[in-house]
């Protein structure tokens, strides 16, 4: 009996992991006015990802290192970039909050071939190979039409975690370059089309998401042009869920 209560006692106990550290990603909402309503721009992932298989998204994903360092032909105005700046983690930096918006442009045009920024624009120094359809297009980089729409942070036991920032922008104001051809068998989306604000609850969506498809509806039904400096709600975790905070 003593032996066993020993070799309990001794038995080790297994670390406790680490939480992983949030990775900076950015995701963009292209809406397109109709006359029958407002649509978003989505896709459906892979089968075979590891990431929200099979659920429909909209276009993004992490910041590369080189995102912060890539010239535009209008750049940040400064009150995104402070809303960007806002209880930024580790350390709150100019070049990180500015490659947030420039990944953003830079996965939708990998994931969809939506080239959006101006035409007959271009680049201070040739950018990296994520901007080469950009340089073919001679579409250049416009930091100024994405509107801030939200923010939310993967929760902490999740076995990926992004703090990503959502933005949108209109079709018609800031497309410069639409897909000639589908996107292609081994991208990350398929099915990528415009949908119906009204019908996004028939796909199957991850959870953040679906919150982000409804604060968007909020949002314009105040402010149908995503004109107005309104408050972005910023979703903090809270246990295995959110807590909703703004910026």
């Amino acid at each position: 009996m003593a032996a066993d209560v020993a070799a309990t006692i001794a038995k080790p106990v297994p670390p406790k992991k680490k939480a992983l550290v949030p990775r900076d990603a950015a995701t963009l909402l292209v809406l397109d006015r109709t006359l029958s309503g407002v649509h978003v721009l989505m896709g459906k992932r892979r089968d075979d990802l590891a990431f929200n298989p099979g659920a429909y998204v909209f276009p993004g994903g992490r910041v590369d290192p080189t995102d912060g360092f890539v010239s535009a032909d209008v750049d940040m105005p400064d009150r995104l970039r402070d809303r960007l700046l806002d209880r930024m983690r580790p350390k709150p930096s100019r070049r990180r909050a500015r490659a947030l918006l420039v990944a953003a442009l830079r996965e939708t045009a990998e994931e969809t071939g939506y080239l959006i920024g101006r035409r007959d624009g271009g680049f201070a120094k040739a950018p990296p190979d994520g901007f080469q359809p950009f340089v073919d297009k001679a579409v250049g980089l416009d930091l100024a039409t994405p509107v801030l729409i939200g923010r939310a942070i993967t929760p902490v036991k999740r076995p990926r975690r992004f703090d990503a920032r959502f933005f949108a922008v209109w079709a018609d104001d800031a497309v410069a370059v639409v897909p000639e051809s589908p996107v292609p068998p081994d991208n990350e989306l398929s099915d990528v089309r415009f949908v119906p604000l009204e019908e996004t609850g028939r796909l199957d969506l991850p959870r953040m998401t679906k919150i982000m498809l409804a604060e968007l509806d909020t949002r314009l039904a105040a402010d149908p042009r995503l004109t107005l400096d309104l408050p972005a709600p910023f979703f903090v975790p809270f246990g295995e869920k959110h807590r909703r905070d703004e910026i």
